[in-house]
């Protein structure tokens, strides 16, 4: 991936993760700071599993373990980030939301 196209997942991880706190009940309202900190936080730790276990365990792998394993950082990344506060169900949601805002948003640049 191109840093154009990780800049442009970056900002739009920052916006979806603002936009969840309205939609996603058990997802707080994140502000503009708190949402590029979270994004940061989600990012570094993806590429770390990405890096440990592979492509295919990492949140932005394609399947089943790679859904999970974005929940799962998406809950953690509570623990971190200030103000952020996140349901187990709501990680879930908001991993499957991030998803599909994920594959409609070209970040390949050709």
């Amino acid at each position: 991936m191109s840093w154009v196209g990780t800049i442009v997942r970056f900002i739009v991880a920052t916006l979806v993760l603002m936009f969840m706190g309205y939609v996603v009940p058990g997802f707080s309202h994140l502000g503009f700071w708190s949402a590029m900190l979270a994004a940061l936080v989600i990012a570094l730790a993806g590429y770390l599993i990405e890096v440990m276990f592979g492509k295919s365990a990492s949140p932005y792998g394609r399947g089943l373990v790679g859904f999970i394993v974005s929940a799962i950082v998406i809950y953690f990344a509570q623990f971190v980030v200030p103000g952020m506060h996140v349901s187990i169900l709501a990680a879930f949601i908001a991993a499957f939301i991030i998803g599909l805002v994920d594959l409609f948003i070209p970040t390949a640049v050709r």
